[in-house]
């Protein structure tokens, strides 16, 4: 089991607009960076651990948990001439992004500012102090637990 923090803006799908998702079960699509598609590709599994950020908000925060249910398939929203994710250079033979599924898992008694995490020194290693525009990120099993245990969970 892998463990991974993924990004959203909560005024667009936060971790409030999973819970309220048929079967607490959403799709985690609109990724259009190279890096950030490698790893929901090659590496995210069903089990991986998500740590569920909202991000671009007054306090970015981590907010709470999700699990990954469905591994990597195309992103429908690149076909699609009418959505904001529509990419022109995408084919279904030749796919450009990806998306997975994650189901709500938990939400934090107390969120983890990104600023509490910037401070605790067991976190100064975190992909998201280190670089922090990533919206897919690894985590490890220690930052997992720490944030876990700030979170209040």
């Amino acid at each position: 089991m892998n463990y991974w923090l993924f990004k959203s803006e909560p005024d667009v799908y936060g971790i409030a607009d999973l819970a309220a998702e048929p079967d607490r079960t959403g799709r985690w699509d609109g990724i259009r960076n190279y890096q950030a598609r490698n790893f929901l590709r090659d590496q995210v599994q069903v089990g991986d651990g998500v740590l569920f950020y909202h991000s671009a908000c007054r306090v970015p925060a981590v907010v709470g948990t999700a699990e990954v249910v469905r591994a990597a398939y195309e992103d429908p929203a690149q076909f699609d001439p009418g959505s904001e994710y529509f990419d022109p250079r995408s084919s279904a033979a030749k796919p450009r992004w990806y998306c997975v599924d994650i189901r709500w898992r938990s939400q934090f008694a107390r969120p983890v500012p990104l600023a509490t995490i910037k401070r605790d020194p067991k976190l100064a290693a975190m992909v998201l102090v280190r670089q922090g525009r990533l919206s897919v990120q690894p985590v490890t099993a220690r930052e997992w637990q720490r944030i876990l245990d700030l979170g209040g969970h």
